[in-house]
Order: structure tokens, then C-alpha cells, then sequence
């Protein structure tokens, strides 16, 4: 369901809540769709059900999932982006990071803007 690299040094529950995200953002997931309980998405992929439980509550604060008691977990459906402050600064930085790696590899900044505009297309779901 979700692509998860056990090799990455992103901890586990953190690539579950990006994989959730762009599976919203790509359309795959959509608002009100049922998540599967923590229970079958750690069988699913074979990983520690307290993994699967962090991401959700994670997701949960995030207001990106929302949990029915009695029901389940489901995409939210009245989500609205909201300016997050310390995310914005985590954000500026990790594409820092990426934008002088692509300086060091000699890459133009036409260039660099076409990289950009095709991750964009790519999340979008325009691919």
C-alpha cells in the first residue's frame, strides 16, 4: 500500500505519514475514504503495529485522518492546509539542503526550476 525504505534513515512511522499524504495529494486517497485499522496495515506490511499507531496520531494531529469511534479511521474530510511555523522552517531547509546538492552537481537553475515544476506535476498526479 504505502512504499516504505526499512534502509532510510527517516524513521519508519515518518515515511508512512509522507506516503499518506501524497497518496491524498495524488488522488489515490481521497476525503472520507476508509484507512485500514493499525492492525491490518501492520500486517500489510509487516511492521510493528506501534509504528502504525504513531503515524496515525501523527496524522491525526495533523487533522489529515480522522477517527470514528466505532467506525474506523477515515481521510478527513473537511482538512484545510494550515501555516504550521516550525514545519515551514523544516521545510526551507530540507529544500536548502536539496538545492545545494544540485548546485554541487552543476545543475542550472532552469534546470533546477524544471526538476521542481516536474515534482510538482508528479504529486499532482499530472505525470
Amino acid at each position: 500500500m504505502f512504499n516504505i525504505n526499512p534502509r532510510s534513515s527517516t524513521p519508519i512511522y515518518t515515511q508512512i505519514v509522507d506516503e499518506v499524504k501524497e497518496s491524498i495529494l495524488k488522488g489515490i486517497l481521497e476525503p472520507g475514504d476508509k484507512m485500514p485499522s493499525v492492525r491490518e496495515l501492520a500486517k500489510m506490511m509487516t511492521i510493528n503495529p506501534n509504528t502504525i499507531q504513531k503515524a496515525y496520531k501523527e496524522l491525526e494531529r495533523q487533522m489529515v485522518i480522522e477517527k470514528i469511534r466505532g467506525k474506523g479511521t477515515f481521510v478527513s474530510t473537511d482538512y484545510k492546509g494550515k501555516r504550521d511555523e516550525s514545519r515551514m522552517k523544516l521545510v526551507k531547509e530540507s529544500f536548502k539542503k536539496g538545492l545545494i546538492e544540485l548546485k554541487y552537481m552543476g545543475i542550472k537553475e532552469e534546470e533546477t526550476m524544471a526538476i521542481i515544476k516536474e515534482l510538482i506535476r508528479e504529486i499532482k498526479g499530472d505525470e
